[in-house]
């Protein structure tokens, strides 16, 4: 059986799952694929620390770019992380004409473009499955699988670390700091956790998404985010009362030429399939013009899973080196026609908004009449027996409209000093919505 050899670049979390991923499955991949994958590099730089697997300390090493330059070696695997070093050794491999199996969401988010040129160039492979969602082979099924569909709609809950803190946040009525901390003892945030609760994590794949769904790389700076740190448990449990859940939602829509990118927490419908995905889990949920939609779960980090993923596209571009095949497609296939990336100021959806306002007769009267100066038209209405002071909390929901009017409409109301006691509360919902 012929053997393509593989250099591993980072030996942190991910690289020893794919180095424990191909020492437990060897046989069934080489069995499955025709080929046998043969790790024949490590590079990192440390190299003494304990990984829980075992290697020959032959195949270990500093230098990276000797593993790129070493002829025996077929495949490249960047798990190194970051937009420094990892860019620079990346492009080293493409121009090497290896090709380059990565996991580097940050990466290909903001350089994307850059490379995904290059790999053109050069004819071989930029892989990314693991990039997004760790184990959920929603690469493969965008490029594959849903061939033959226009993609007007994908949803994703991409990020575990939110989506564990909110879980946390309803069913224990825990406020967010306290579970946040909870999350970082478990190991479930990181130390520094912005870019997970700042909503970045998810924007970064949301990015990668887009892209494959109408095939042309979505810059980074197109896609609105908001993150869950100031997410309060009243709006949890009142949200919960109106039949929804808070999740962090990437949500990407075409409509005739206009594309939409954006993350943001989002109520959703609590029948609705992705409101029942919990904890740290991930789920994709991608509409197709002939398939309808389909959802794509599991865990979307973790050692293992985000392993699989990776040996999923060494095991595909192994088999294409063995083959010595030509064939090369682009990392985004053009769908056809034009395509416009629309400002969050164009979208429109509907909003739960939480006002703070004067006990006494007539305030809400006045505050519908801002809405409705706005053209925007009040769906329910609810008002609490709480009180704060002189104010109470009221909760609307509306029909939709423009984020712009919505902005406009709340910045008039917030400037109504006598009756407003607090900046309002507003979150998106999203009630998805069939685009025929």
């Amino acid at each position: 059986m012929k053997e393509i050899g593989v250099g591993l670049l980072g030996f942190g979390t991910v690289g020893a799952g794919v180095v424990e991923g191909l020492q437990r499955n060897g046989d069934l991949i080489a069995d499955r694929c025709g080929v046998r994958i043969v790790l024949r590099k490590i590079a990192d730089l440390d190299l003494e620390r304990d990984r829980g697997v075992t290697v020959d300390r032959s195949i270990l090493t500093t230098d990276a770019s000797a593993v790129i330059a070493d002829p025996s070696i077929d495949i490249i695997i960047e798990l190194i992380g970051g937009v420094g070093i990892a860019r620079d050794l990346v492009i080293e491999a493409l121009k090497a004409g290896k090709p380059v199996v990565t996991a580097n969401k940050k990466l290909l988010a903001e350089y994307g473009a850059e490379l995904f040129a290059l790999a053109d160039e050069n004819k071989v492979d930029l892989k990314f499955e693991a990039s997004v969602a760790g184990g959920i082979p929603i690469i493969l099924a965008l490029r594959d699988g849903l061939v033959a569909n226009h993609i007007p709609n994908v949803y994703g809950i991409l990020n575990g670390t939110c989506n564990y803190i909110l879980t946390r946040m309803e069913a224990e009525g825990l406020p967010f700091d306290e579970v946040l901390q909870e999350a970082q003892d478990a190991g479930y945030a990181e130390a520094e956790p912005s870019l997970d609760i700042d909503g970045h994590d998810a924007a970064h794949k949301a990015c990668l998404l887009a892209s494959l769904a109408y095939g042309f790389p979505v810059p980074l700076d197109a896609v609105y985010v908001e993150g869950i740190r100031d997410i309060s448990g009243e709006d949890v449990d009142y949200a919960a009362g109106l039949g929804y859940r808070i999740k962090l939602l990437a949500i990407i829509k075409k409509r005739g030429t206009k594309v939409s990118v954006r993350v943001h927490p989002t109520l959703v419908p609590d029948g609705h399939m992705i409101a029942s995905v919990n904890g740290v889990f991930n789920a994709v949920m991608v509409s197709g013009d002939i398939v309808d939609d389909t959802l794509y779960y599991g865990k979307g980090a973790g050692r293992l899973p985000t392993a699989s993923a990776v040996i999923s596209d060494v095991a595909a571009v192994a088999q294409q080196v063995s083959t010595e095949s030509s064939v090369h497609l682009p990392a985004f296939i053009p769908e056809g026609g034009n395509h416009e990336l629309q400002n969050i100021e164009d979208v429109e959806c509907r909003y739960y908004l939480r006002f703070s306002l004067m006990d006494k007769p007539g305030v809400i009267g006045r505050v519908a009449q801002v809405l409705g100066d706005h053209g925007i038209s009040i769906a329910s209405l609810v008002q609490p027996s709480q009180q704060k002071d002189d104010y109470v909390p009221v909760i609307m929901t509306t029909h939709g409209a423009r984020e712009a009017s919505c902005n406009q409409a709340l910045k008039s109301i917030e400037a109504m000093s006598d009756i407003v006691g607090a900046k309002t509360i507003r979150y998106r919902i999203e009630d998805f919505e069939d685009p025929s």
